[in-house]
């Protein structure tokens, strides 16, 4: 079977790649395109550690065929920060609030609560906890997890 040739925007450059049919956009981002901030937790779509923002979008990367990708925009967690690497506000309220202990989800979790916020600047606890639901961390209770999106909903409105 012949690779075929796809165009992504990935974190705002546009990257040219070919791909098996099959490839999925996980294995695309970390083994083609060198971007391993995305992780490959259970390949199954449950734990949501690949999850990238898809034309803004959370998806799980590892759910995803890369050729169904083909003229998208894509954000990894490596196109978070904000032009000259300063951390989003997400990052930030991570790193201060201790939202992450190995950091294996947390990509998965920075993506996903990027959206939200950005759709929900001031979500309630239930909100934040409906939110982020789909991500699994198997280190921390949550609290932390949980304290970080309020935090980062704290910091977006002081910057807005």
């Amino acid at each position: 079977m012949t690779d075929i040739a796809i165009t992504l925007t990935v974190n705002g450059v546009v990257r040219q790649v070919e791909v098996p049919g099959r490839r999925l956009l996980s294995d695309c981002l970390r083994h083609d395109l060198g971007l391993t901030g995305t992780h490959v937790g259970c390949e199954h779509g449950v734990c949501g550690c690949c999850t990238v923002l898809l034309d803004g979008e959370p998806v799980r990367s590892c759910l995803t065929f890369a050729v169904t990708v083909d003229g998208h925009d894509i954000t990894t967690v490596e196109g978070l920060a904000a032009p000259g690497g300063a951390m989003s506000p997400v990052q930030r309220a991570f790193a201060e609030c201790h939202g992450l202990q190995c950091g294996f989800c947390t990509p998965g979790f920075l993506c996903t609560v990027t959206a939200l916020l950005r759709d929900n600047p001031s979500p309630t606890g239930e909100e934040v906890l409906e939110g982020i639901s789909g991500n699994l961390c198997r280190c921390t209770g949550y609290q932390n997890i949980v304290r970080s999106v309020h935090r980062a909903a704290e910091i977006i409105a002081e910057e807005t």
